[in-house]
């Protein structure tokens, strides 16, 4: 049961007084005029915590790719300094690699600890060229390969990683990559292994 009121065009002919006319006050309940209760400190923390999904750092790692990149998509990268000349010997095959990994059937997270203490042992062992195989593997059909994307961000974090690249077809295509490594110097080898 309201009631129309009718505004004037002109607003400095409204009064609000005259705008208010017929207007009943609201009565309420006791049950509406309780103080509300005093909110949990931690609710709103533990609703951001629900709905952000967890993200772990592992070795200075995110869980959170920054570039998604397609399955059959050749990768490429170098940090500055390196020779043009070493960048197409590694995309050719033409420095062969010691050591490989494969991280079909890994987790994001799995892979991610996997990844970091391959690259770790190998430049430890100052190996010059590792194979990692992360597969060319949908999410879901039409979306960009997951896992790879993940190690492409992965390795240009690390600071022993020098270039990588997609392999050759013998050696897994564009699901896998080329990885140069750092060399240590032979003092410093030297010392590392006494």
């Amino acid at each position: 049961m309201s009631e129309t009121i009718e505004i004037p065009d002109n607003d400095d002919e409204l009064d609000f007084a005259e705008l208010m006319q017929g207007v009943k006050p609201m009565h309420s309940s006791r049950a509406n005029l309780q103080k509300p209760k005093p909110k949990d400190p931690s609710l709103n923390y533990r609703r951001m915590m629900a709905m952000r999904e967890e993200e772990r750092t592992i070795d200075g790692l995110s869980s959170d790719v920054a570039e998604l990149v397609e399955s059959e998509e050749e990768l490429i990268f170098a940090t500055p300094g390196i020779q043009i000349s070493l960048l197409k010997r590694l995309r050719q095959g033409h420095l062969p690699w010691e050591q490989g990994l494969d991280l079909h059937g890994f987790t994001v997270d799995q892979a991610r600890d996997e990844l970091s203490r391959f690259i770790r042992e190998a430049l430890r062992q100052n190996i010059r060229s590792v194979l990692v195989v992360h597969g060319k593997a949908f999410s879901q059909a039409g979306q960009s390969a997951i896992l790879k994307s993940y190690v492409n961000d992965w390795l240009k974090q690390m600071p022993g990683v020098l270039a990588f690249t997609s392999a050759l077809a013998r050696d897994g295509g564009t699901g896998a990559l080329y990885v140069l490594l750092k060399r240590q110097d032979r003092t410093q080898s030297a010392r590392q292994q006494r």
